[in-house]
C-alpha cells in the first residue's frame, strides 16, 4: 500500500490517563509516545477538540528522509480511543495507512515486539475501539506483556503495574518500541519487521 510521501504520521500510543494508570502493563503505549516526544524535542499539549494531548514534529535525518509526525495520547481511556483518534486523522489529514497504534499484547511475551498492518483486535480494548471508528486498515506496534499469572483476571493483569523483574527491563524494551516506530515511519514495515519482529 502507497501513501503520499509528503502525508504526515499520526503516532498514538495507547493507555489511561491518570497517574494511577501510569506504570499500568495497559499503558506502554504511552509510555513509548513519551520517549518519542522527548526524542522529538516538545512536550504535549491538548489538542484542540479532540480529546488527546498532542506533539508535532519530525523524526528521521535531516533532510528529504525525515517525516511530519504528529504523537498522540488519548485522554478518553482505552475503551473509547477511536473518537480521539478519528478527530485526529481527520484533523491533520492522515491517510489511515499513515496511523500507528502503539499498543500492550497479552499473546506475546513480556518485551517481544510485533509490527503488522491491519488485522483482528485479539480482545483489546483500545484497537476494538480504533477499528470500530475508522477500520482495520492502520499499522500496530504491539508490544508483549504476555499472559496472566495462575487464575488471575486478564482485566486485573492489564491494569496492574509492571512487576518489578520486568522494571529492570522495561526501559530497554520501550527504548526499543520506539526505534521500531521511528523504523517503521522512515523505511517502511518491511523493513522495520525484518529488524524488530523478534
Amino acid at each position: 500500500m502507497t501513501t503520499d510521501a509528503n502525508a504526515p504520521w499520526l503516532i498514538v500510543g495507547l493507555g489511561n490517563p491518570g497517574p494511577e494508570y501510569a506504570m499500568n502493563r495497559h499503558n506502554v503505549g504511552f509510555m513509548v509516545a513519551d520517549l518519542l516526544a522527548e526524542r522529538v524535542g516538545g512536550k504535549f499539549k491538548r489538542a484542540g477538540k479532540a480529546q488527546a494531548q498532542v506533539i508535532e514534529g519530525r523524526i528521521g535525518p535531516p533532510g528529504p528522509g525525515n517525516r511530519r509526525v504528529i504523537l498522540a495520547k488519548p485522554m478518553s481511556y482505552m475503551n473509547l480511543s477511536g473518537g480521539p483518534v478519528t478527530a485526529l486523522r481527520d484533523f491533520y489529514k492522515v491517510p489511515t495507512a499513515n496511523i500507528v497504534a502503539v499498543h500492550d499484547e497479552l499473546d506475546i511475551d513480556y518485551g517481544v515486539l510485533r509490527l503488522k498492518l491491519g488485522g483482528g483486535d485479539n480482545g483489546h480494548n483500545g484497537l476494538k475501539s480504533m477499528t470500530k471508528a475508522m477500520g482495520a486498515e492502520y499499522h500496530r506496534v504491539r508490544f508483549g506483556i504476555g499472559r496472566p499469572p495462575g487464575r488471575m483476571q486478564v482485566a486485573d493483569f492489564v491494569l496492574k503495574d509492571f512487576a518489578s523483574a520486568e522494571r529492570k527491563e522495561l526501559d530497554y524494551f520501550v527504548d526499543r518500541a520506539a526505534d521500531a516506530v521511528e523504523c517503521l515511519v522512515i523505511e517502511g514495515l518491511e523493513r522495520a519487521q525484518g529488524t524488530y519482529n523478534s
